[in-house]
């Protein structure tokens, strides 16, 4: 996660379907807040606004969908 020019890296990647990623996370974010996101996979990195669309399971293992939107092309990282 970006914040302005500092970056936190606060999601643990559980699943990813195509422009829906599972992830936990010790923050609760709102549902429809945006978030600037890197993304690194494979080598490549790329920058992307996520959307919380849900939150599900239980709060000790409570799990956050994010739909990734506005993504750049990925450049090698």
């Amino acid at each position: 996660m970006i914040d302005g020019d500092a970056q936190h890296e606060v999601f643990e990647v559980v699943a990813a379907v195509g422009d829906v990623i599972r992830v936990r996370s010790a923050f609760l974010f709102e549902l429809g807040e945006e978030l600037g996101v890197r993304i690194v996979h494979d080598g490549r990195v790329s920058e992307a606004t996520a959307r919380v669309r849900a939150h599900t399971g239980p709060d000790e293992e409570r799990i956050t969908e994010l739909e990734i939107f506005d993504r750049s092309a990925p450049r090698a990282g």
